[in-house]
């Protein structure tokens, strides 16, 4: 069994799971501007980036 994600993809995951930790924990001391835009560049920018550039790659080398 081959392991589909490279280095770069979990790099990517752990910033956006970094960058959602932070945005929660910012949203619980109270602030409501920085929170909210720091979950929606997680959620709808890194998570999908995260997934899709492997994949990208994965294509590519299928074609060959």
């Amino acid at each position: 069994m081959k392991f589909v994600f490279t280095k770069l993809n979990m790099i990517l995951l752990i910033v956006a799971i970094l960058t959602t930790i932070a945005g929660y924990i910012i949203m619980g001391t109270g602030d409501k501007t920085i929170s909210p835009i720091l979950l929606i560049i997680a959620y709808i920018i890194l998570f999908p980036a995260a997934i899709i550039v492997g994949t990208k790659k994965e294509e590519k080398e299928n074609t060959k």
